[in-house]
């Protein structure tokens, strides 16, 4: 009898223990950052005019969550080519101050549209050469950054208490696009290349169970518009939230997009589209949260390593006679890189970013800087199989491609060409894998202390 009435103790205090742990709270904002005017377009070096019209707006968003023991975070979705560290930089160290946070806990993703604006740091070979586009740029730049701050304020304001769920869909329009030949590897379909077709969902309703919030991914290149396009829009991944707010009313719908680097939307070059593929990536998102999905809960944990990527090994004479190169991106990127060697700051290493999110239970963000190829996806999954894993690139700070050993060796576009404009020195060596993977090893380690 005594140990009958023990558990019975043991019980009620356990129920009581779970009631009072403290509550996820959440808070969710949105702010437009279409461009007020024509502006020199991202993401395709054959453009030749600014941009001509908005097929719809663009947006920055932001969520923000805390566990009621100091544990926090913010991400910041952006319909945007990507964010260098120059702008992210900035807008986390003001929101360091004036709302008190670390900044492991501030992640920054882009969802790579390449129909929307130049931002200034990013691509910058490739981005507008006269005075006056320039100055249109730095405008946007300036008002990018305010709002920016603005959103991860409207999120930590907007904080109330919530009900998490993870769970994982799928949808097959992205396929992997090195086409390995004898002699090259060319960009076009490889049906046979490593994909991820998973689509990770994170929903936010409140307690009543209204949807509030609906934080999905993709691992796929946001170009179904390719360069003959001069409307500003978010690709697929912009139609995709709008179809999925269009479902949950009153909701909003974060893009987040993963390690897409080698990954194309197939078929692409029509509005049409972009539109079914935002459809497809939608319905899925839907269907997913509309099911019973994992409940997220406890303590969340962040950290934020940063690894050192070795470039090879170049010489001012090799930029010197791509001074005399037909190609003008090798011109501005030789010039550059003479600039820097004038300056004594020659280029050999790239302070790269990984970064994760850790909730205690259900759900882990891991968060890569740059262009990632799947390569790291795969290999992150596969090496913490426990974990309900969203791998996301394009964060924090959008360098250049990041690829793998396997990527180097083949090389091709995403190993060699894109460094020209990214105005990188040239490929990394081999090293690149095995840094980012134990920066990858220790920050997990660190979340899960």
């Amino acid at each position: 009898m005594r140990h009958q009435l023990f558990s019975l103790v043991f019980v009620l205090g356990l129920e009581t223990a779970v009631e009072a742990a403290p509550t996820l709270r959440a808070g969710v904002a949105r702010i437009e950052i279409t461009p007020p005017s024509q502006i020199w377009m991202a993401g395709y070096a054959a453009r030749t005019k600014p941009s001509e019209g908005v097929l719809h707006p663009l947006w920055a968003k932001a969520i923000a969550i805390e566990d009621g023991r100091g544990g926090r975070v913010i991400v910041v979705t952006t319909d945007l080519i990507g964010l260098p560290k120059e702008i992210t930089d900035v807008v986390a160290a003001a929101a360091m101050v004036k709302w008190k946070l670390d900044r492991p806990q501030i992640v920054f993703n882009s969802s790579h549209t390449h129909t929307g604006p130049v931002v200034r740091g990013n691509l910058s070979v490739m981005g507008p050469q006269t005075p006056e586009q320039r100055e249109v740029v730095a405008a946007y730049w300036g008002e990018l950054r305010a709002k920016l701050e603005a959103v991860i304020g409207g999120a930590l304001g907007d904080l109330q208490p919530a009900k998490l769920a993870f769970d994982y869909g799928e949808t097959g329009f992205a396929v992997n696009r090195r086409e390995v030949t004898p002699q090259s590897v060319r960009l076009g379909v490889n049906p046979q290349g490593p994909v991820d077709h998973k689509v990770p969902v994170l929903r936010v309703v409140s307690p009543s169970g209204k949807v509030r919030a609906v934080l999905f991914g993709y691992a796929c290149h946001n170009t179904t518009l390719t360069d003959k396009f001069y409307q500003l829009s978010g690709d697929y991944a912009g139609f995709a939230q709008i179809a999925v707010e269009r479902e949950f009313p009153g909701a909003t719908a974060l893009f987040v997009m993963l390690c897409g680097g080698d990954q194309n939307p197939n078929p692409r070059s029509q509005l049409e589209l972009a539109e079914k593929h935002g459809q497809s990536l939608a319905a899925e998102v839907a269907r997913v949260t509309r099911t019973g999905m994992q409940p997220v809960s406890g303590r969340i944990r962040t950290a934020l390593q940063m690894a050192d990527l070795p470039f090879a090994p170049h010489t001012r004479e090799q930029y010197e006679r791509d001074l005399q190169d037909k190609n003008i991106y090798k011109v501005r990127r030789a010039e550059l890189m003479l600039k820097a060697y004038d300056e004594r700051r020659e280029v050999r290493k790239l302070q790269y970013p990984v970064q994760v999110v850790r909730f205690e239970r259900g759900f882990t963000l891991a968060a890569l800087g740059g262009e990632v190829v799947i390569d790291y996806s795969l290999w992150a999954q596969r090496t913490f199989a426990g974990e309900r894993l969203m791998v996301a690139g394009y964060s924090n700070d959008v360098a250049c491609y990041i690829p793998s050993a396997r990527v180097l060796r083949e090389g091709g576009y995403e190993a060699v060409d894109s460094m020209i404009y990214y105005g990188q020195p040239g490929p990394f060596t081999e090293e690149v894998e095995p840094r980012i993977q134990e920066a990858f090893r220790q920050a997990m380690k660190r979340v899960r202390r």
